[in-house]
């Protein structure tokens, strides 16, 4: 193994100069002993190009040490120099001597870490080598567990089978989310971290001293991280008992503003709104739950105060569905409907987003009724 032997002192404006011939050897580092430091030097690199650097090196730096030597060395032994620990830049890659071009294509490079968890959805045609992907995921991410999905999210409780294919078979975990701690059971629980920016934005859209309505709150993100920097009370609901009981745990992990305060409530958001929330409105709500929540609009609009902000979610391959919707339901409770904000917050599948669309309601003939109160008195 060829290296340029230089004093330490020099190693870094010998480095500048080698580098800039591109013939330092990347897969080795540099080795420092005796006061001297060793620079790998490519293998195939022609003496001529070695004379030139050489040439170059010393007159560059002689000018800052007078004292500057350079020499080729020869370390006939590899593991004189250290190798560099180099890790794959993607599963792609750590797959390629497992799997066929084609199938390295088909599979779904797209995966959801979760704390120490992480899912992978892998085609019906390549489940024979899920172990494989699976190690590759591991060795990739560096976390503890992954899981393959089994189905598609179901049920009121929003929850997918999961199948272990590395690591250890612990499904609960702490994720970690703007400054937050979310603990969850991803196998009894739903939560995505690909609605973490939606998430903050909610939360920066967010005033002090609101009162708000999760409808479908899941753990607590959405709560967690509004309540951890707003002054805000929060009433969060769930039909999932264990989503709640994470929520109850999630509450006492974060440290929230100090005027901040959640509820949790676990049972269906009709049956709440009718009993525990009877009577009340609220500033904002969020209605997290793409798949149901135009079921529950007239609920989010009768609950909503005057001026408050519903931030609706549906899945549609556009907006115009969703603000139909919107102004449907305000219309049926003499309401009207601004649209404040549109998004696609991400694919669901193809031609299809999770959309977001946020809706202000109003009294419809509030102004009118101020005007006759006027004259009136």
């Amino acid at each position: 193994m060829l290296t340029l032997k230089i004093p330490v002192q020099n190693i870094e404006a010998t480095r500048q100069i080698v580098l800039n011939h591109k013939i330092i050897d990347f897969d080795y580092k540099i080795k420092v002993e005796n006061g001297f430091g060793h620079i790998p030097i490519k293998e195939g690199t022609d003496d001529e190009t070695l004379t030139k650097v050489m040439e170059e090196c010393k007159e560059e730096i002689i000018k800052q040490n007078e004292n500057y030597t350079i020499e080729i060395m020869d370390l006939s032994q590899d593991d004189d120099l250290e190798t560099v620990k180099r890790f794959p830049r993607s599963i792609t890659e750590l797959l390629k001597d497992k799997l066929s071009e084609e199938e390295i294509e088909e599979l779904k490079k797209s995966f959801d870490i979760i704390g120490d968890v992480v899912i992978v959805e892998i085609p019906e045609d390549l489940e024979a080598h899920k172990k494989e992907i699976g190690q590759a995921t591991l060795q990739f991410t560096k976390r503890k567990t992954v899981y393959m999905k089994k189905s598609a999210v179901k049920g009121v409780t929003r929850v997918r089978e999961l199948e272990l294919i590395a690591g250890e078979d612990n499904p609960i975990t702490i994720h970690k989310e703007h400054g937050t701690r979310l603990k969850l059971d991803v196998k009894n629980v739903y939560f995505s971290p690909r609605l973490a920016t939606e998430r903050k934005r909610v939360q920066e859209a967010t005033h002090d001293g609101e009162e708000i309505l999760d409808m479908f709150a899941g753990i607590g993100p959405f709560p967690i991280v509004i309540a951890h920097e707003k002054n805000v009370n929060i009433t969060a609901v769930d039909i999932n008992e264990y989503a709640i009981k994470y929520l109850n745990e999630n509450i006492k992990l974060n440290k929230l503003a100090p005027a901040a305060h959640i509820t949790a409530i676990c049972g269906d958001t009709n049956e709440v709104a009718l009993n525990e929330l009877k009577g009340k409105k609220f500033d904002r709500l969020i209605m997290n739950l793409p798949g149901l929540a135009p079921e529950f609009l007239d609920l989010a609009v009768s609950l909503c105060k005057d001026g408050g902000v519903i931030h609706y979610y549906e899945f549609s391959d556009g907006f115009s569905q969703g603000i139909e919707r919107a102004q449907i339901a305000c219309e049926k409770q003499n309401k009207k409907v601004e649209i404040l904000n549109t998004r696609k917050v991400k694919s669901s599948s193809p031609g299809m987003w999770h959309v977001a669309i946020d809706c202000k309601v109003t009294e419809k003939n509030k102004k009118r009724l101020k005007k006759i109160i006027k004259k009136i008195i």
